[in-house]
């Protein structure tokens, strides 16, 4: 269980990091802070480069911490938090990411989520400094304020498009 555990936590939490890398630099694919800022605002999205950079280095940090096994619920917690936002986005085009649905920030929620519930398992820094036994309240805490912050992001930073942006093509997403 703990080797499942270290595999899933390492290829979900790098991914989820370089999905923040891209938003805030060129590396990765990335189009650099000024493209993450643009991809907000085609998204419908206030707070220009402020958003783009908080969305980047919460998957950042909440990527790193998942690899790491380090703070789990809180890692998990904001990494559902961001990828929910990202659902959002993409509910429009429905489920399949084929036709750029929410299928894969889905999965990335629903991961963290049962990271958060499980543990981040025996090879973990966690494990190491003696955090391997959180509290359930902890982790559901998690599970309901990561989602639930996301959401109140979405309410909060979004805006309708305005005739000009309506006609617009979209960029692509999370």
């Amino acid at each position: 269980m703990d080797t499942g555990l270290l595999i899933l936590r390492v290829v979900v939490g790098l991914l989820i990091a370089g999905h923040g890398v891209q938003k805030v630099s060129y590396r990765l694919g990335g189009h650099g802070l000024v493209g993450g800022t643009e991809e907000f605002r085609h998204d419908g999205f206030r707070g220009g480069p402020l958003t783009a950079l908080a969305a980047g280095t919460g998957q950042i940090g909440s990527g790193l911490l998942l690899a790491l096994g380090a703070l789990t619920p809180l890692a998990a917690m904001v990494a559902m938090g961001v990828m929910t936002v990202a659902a959002t986005v993409k509910l429009p085009h429905g489920l399949w990411v084929q036709d750029d649905g929410y299928e894969y920030p889905l999965v990335l929620v629903v991961v963290s989520g049962a990271l958060a519930l499980t543990g981040p398992g025996r090879w973990s820094a966690d494990h190491t400094v003696g955090l391997t036994a959180w509290p359930m309240w902890l982790s559901l805490v998690a599970l309901v304020l990561g989602p639930s912050s996301g959401l109140l992001s979405r309410a909060v930073l979004h805006r309708p498009p305005t005739p000009q942006e309506g006609t617009a093509v979209a960029c692509p997403a999370d």
